[in-house]
């Protein structure tokens, strides 16, 4: 990458930092990619509300789609960079606008090279979450799914990693991220007096048992756990008293597990869990799953062909297998439906050892640009070649 394009990108990021937004609110982010893909002539079209897809066709061959997501998140930016969010309580935590600034720079060396094929470039809404969505429950990657406009052959994304060192290309196959589900319970007894407990079927004192039961149903925790059900908001609907045992109770909470048969086992296991407390205590139980991410999928095949690109961008020596996080990323639902590898890119800071995605002090380094495009558009070549 020449120095004129990755000082251009630099701005773009820039640009994108400064103006950040929420899942399904991207608007003026959609706008100014584009306005990048018309500069192009790259021809564009909008999906899931604030999406983007640009499609670059030269000849009959294969399709190969590159993916990033644009949204950012509701946290108050304490990262001390020249450039801070200029909305309040918004910001580019993930690195989400980098990873839009690496595909368009991918679109820039690709508009130049020859191939047989077509390249679409996704630039996906929402990522973070179906608040908001247009389909409720639904994610941006979800909504291009389903809407049967986006199929390729495979499929390609990064992701920055504040805490690995730029250069550096990190990778896992199989079911590589977490299945993830939010759910809600709500348990129903009947409230009353205190003082008169033989008339009251408390939903609290079940709430604290379904609590303490259910985090065990994921199993012993090792150090690098397979799965966790975590229980997140606890409410009763009613204002605080000292003499008034409410109805109900409201829990809300986070099912991961990195396998879906541990995943679906456990949900399992937690209606079994409901059941007993139903018959037990003579109140009533609901469950309801409000959004689902299927475990992210990489495809070895894939990964083993990208290998000459792998070393010739970053060494051998800098590629390295990683773990299995317990986190979402709803480009599962692309690599679901096709052949797909998700990497992690190196973007560490000389400023940052110790601060993590969705941290309000979290930086990247933006030398990690030249690496994720290069790699994102020599893929895709290696791909259609």
């Amino acid at each position: 990458m020449d120095t004129p394009l990755f000082e251009r990108l630099v701005s773009i990021r820039r640009h994108l930092h400064q103006h950040p937004e929420l899942s399904f609110t991207e608007f003026r982010t959609a706008e100014f990619v584009e306005q990048q893909l018309t500069g192009l002539a790259i021809p564009h079209q909008r999906i899931a509300l604030t999406g983007v897809i640009g499609t670059l066709e030269k000849g009959e061959g294969p399709t190969i789609i590159l993916r990033a997501d644009m949204d950012a998140l509701p946290i108050t930016e304490d990262s001390g960079v020249t450039f801070p969010s200029k909305h309040d309580g918004v910001m580019h935590a993930c690195g989400h606008d980098i990873h839009t600034t690496m595909l368009l720079g991918a679109a820039h060396l690709l508009k130049g090279e020859e191939f047989k094929g077509t390249v679409k470039f996704v630039f996906q809404p929402a990522e973070e979450g179906p608040m908001r969505s247009p389909e409720p429950g639904k994610s941006g990657a979800q909504l291009i799914m389903e809407s049967g406009q986006l199929k390729g052959d495979a499929v390609l994304g990064l992701h920055v990693h504040p805490l690995l060192p730029v250069g550096t290309l990190s990778y896992r196959n199989g079911e590589a991220l977490a299945n993830v589900g939010n759910f809600s319970i709500r348990i129903t007894g009947k409230g009353g007096h205190p003082g008169f407990m033989k008339q009251v079927i408390d939903p609290i004192a079940i709430a604290a048992k379904l609590i303490t039961a259910a985090h065990d149903l994921a199993g012993p925790q090792p150090e690098v756990p397979v799965s966790v059900l975590a229980i997140t908001y606890v409410s009763t609907g009613t204002n605080p008293s000292f003499n008034v045992i409410p109805n109900q109770v409201l829990l809300q909470g986070s099912l991961r597990a990195n396998r879906i048969a541990d995943y679906n086992d456990i949900i399992s296991r937690l209606k079994t869990l409901h059941r007993q407390l139903e018959s037990e205590y003579g109140c009533t139980i609901e469950l309801e799953f409000s959004a689902y991410y299927p475990s992210l999928l990489n495809d070895e095949a894939m990964h083993q062909k990208l290998s000459p690109v792998h070393q010739r961008i970053f060494g051998k020596e800098n590629i390295t297998e990683g773990l299995a996080y317990l986190v979402g990323e709803d480009f599962s639902f692309y690599s679901r439906a096709m052949p797909g590898q998700f990497y992690f890119l190196g973007a560490k800071t000389d400023q940052n050892d110790r601060y993590f995605l969705h941290h309000p002090k979290v930086t990247f380094n933006e030398d990690c640009i030249k690496y994720g495009s290069s790699f994102l558009a020599e893929s895709a070549l290696h791909l259609l070649h």
